[in-house]
């Protein structure tokens, strides 16, 4: 199953979330501080001492990177109070409010997440969002925002996770439903590689910040050192898939157009839809357009969110960082 290649776990991970309330249904990290990736990112460090701002300095290794999480729980109302008890120079301004008004950000503006990030913790930079449970669900089955959906179809190392199935259930479909959609932007014949670029970008169609403030070369960047780990979160799927033949030796797979899920005769008019937009040379730029509407204003209204949610100092600093990154890459680019 899809679902067990998502699943890891690290006791520098486990350690840092021994810092937070413990009622999690989820809880992963992700980003260039657990994956390796070229680019600037992968030889910038950010550190902060108390009261400091962030430098950066050199360094070798993605270990050196800023660890990013997501805790997703079932009542945020009660994870905040409890997190505002235990961490409360994490927040901004709005812990004064309450954990009533923090959950009510969170769920209603932007894409569902409440992120606080910049924050030391075990000796390490760190970022962290919550979510809550019912609202990531619906992001999986239905991608409303493709925010953190969008993250979990790409390889992240799970910390913890409970036992509820429809959240199990969800996290395997959103994977799935990532294959079927990037098979739509592919032709009959491709590389494993070619695959993973579309599923990895499939996030980022329409995202404003791969205008301003991310690298433009940030999913090639993502990809070319995660083959193996792209591999293990979808080969399973790809195997069992009877739209296409995984030749896995070679690395290369071809769609099979004429396949129907369905015995011959019914359901024939799926089975038409299906060649018919299979078959259109601008299926790809349909589906492109499709995304762009999803992910285009969610990534706008969780930005404009953060400033609150951050704080107009940490919005600054980090804001920049990520310019510097983009300044970087365009650098190497052109050198």
């Amino acid at each position: 199953m899809a679902l067990q290649a998502l699943q890891s776990s690290g006791v520098a991970f486990r350690k840092i979330l021994s810092h937070f309330p413990e009622e999690l249904s989820l809880a992963f990290a992700y980003g260039s501080g657990v994956y390796r990736q070229v680019g600037p990112s992968s030889d910038q460090k950010v550190s902060l001492a108390p009261g400091q701002a962030p430098r950066r300095e050199s360094a070798s290794s993605h270990e050196n990177a800023m660890l990013d999480f997501v805790f997703t729980v079932d009542d945020p109302v009660a994870w905040h109070s409890k997190n505002l008890k235990k961490n409360w120079n994490h927040y901004s301004f709005l812990k004064v409010l309450g954990p009533k008004i923090i959950t009510t950000v969170q769920n209603n503006y932007g894409a569902g997440v409440y992120y606080n990030p910049l924050i030391m913790c075990d000796g390490r930079l760190i970022k962290y969002g919550v979510i809550s449970t019912s609202i990531l669900i619906e992001d999986l089955l239905n991608w409303n925002n493709l925010y953190i959906a969008g993250r979990l179809q790409k390889p992240v190392k799970i910390i913890a996770m409970n036992e509820n199935v429809a959240l199990r259930s969800a996290l395997d479909k959103n994977l799935k439903s990532a294959v079927t959609t990037a098979f739509l932007m592919l032709p009959e014949s491709f590389s494993e590689e070619d695959l993973f670029i579309e599923i990895a970008g499939l996030s980022y169609s329409g995202d404003f910040r791969m205008v301003v403030g991310e690298d433009k070369t940030k999913v090639l960047n993502i990809v070319k050192p995660n083959i193996a780990h792209f591999r293990e979160l979808y080969g399973s799927i790809l195997q069992e898939n009877p739209q296409v033949v995984y030749k896995i030796q070679q690395g290369r797979l071809e769609q099979q157009i004429n396949h129907v899920m369905d015995p011959p005769g019914k359901n024939r008019d799926v089975e038409e839809t299906l060649l018919q937009v299979a078959h259109d040379p601008d299926c790809g730029e349909v589906v492109r357009r499709g995304l762009s509407a999803i992910v285009r204003p969610s990534s706008m209204k969780q930005s404009t969110k953060g400033i609150f949610t951050a704080g107009m100092k940490k919005t600054v600093v980090y804001s920049s960082l990520k310019l510097h990154k983009m300044w970087k890459g365009w650098l190497r680019k052109t050198s």
